[in-house]
């Protein structure tokens, strides 16, 4: 097994499961703070996650599981914060904060009919593709889906 780290991590994160979009970013600010550039693909159902209204945002996601009584994001997110666990917000403006890249799929936006214009404005998202997501990953890299 190689001690060498990644030049940089790409991740696709697909899933509309709140504790997979949670991780994710828990993994992005982890690798950004040991100086590994991070690029985040935010794609079909995960595209939520960014949207700027909380009413259908990462707050009403389902939750996934992992806990045994919330239902939504902002459920678990509530006994994140109780158990000094960093929470959603926290993570993602750790996220901006350490110039994780932040990428949203057209496709995704076209296919659940979301207009570009419902995403949150204070994080920099760049609007784009697979082709713009592979071309911005390196030959040295790790890719993740999530």
């Amino acid at each position: 097994m190689s001690n060498k780290r990644p030049e940089k991590i790409s991740i696709i994160i697909f899933s509309g499961n709140f504790n997979k979009i949670h991780y994710a970013l828990a993994m992005a600010s982890a690798a950004a703070s040991i100086n590994i550039p991070v690029t985040l693909l935010f794609t079909m159902e995960a595209t939520r996650a960014l949207l700027a209204s909380p009413k259908n945002a990462w707050q009403k996601m389902p939750a996934g599981g992992s806990f045994k009584i919330e239902e939504t994001g902002d459920d678990v997110d509530k006994v994140l914060k109780k158990n000094k666990v960093a929470s959603f917000e926290e993570l993602l403006q750790a996220c901006v904060s350490l110039e994780v890249k932040f990428m949203i799929c057209e496709m995704g936006l076209r296919a659940l009919e979301i207009d570009s214009k419902a995403i949150r404005s204070d994080i920099p998202i760049k609007t784009g593709g697979l082709v713009t997501f592979f071309n911005d990953a390196s030959a040295n890299g790790q890719m993740i889906i999530i």
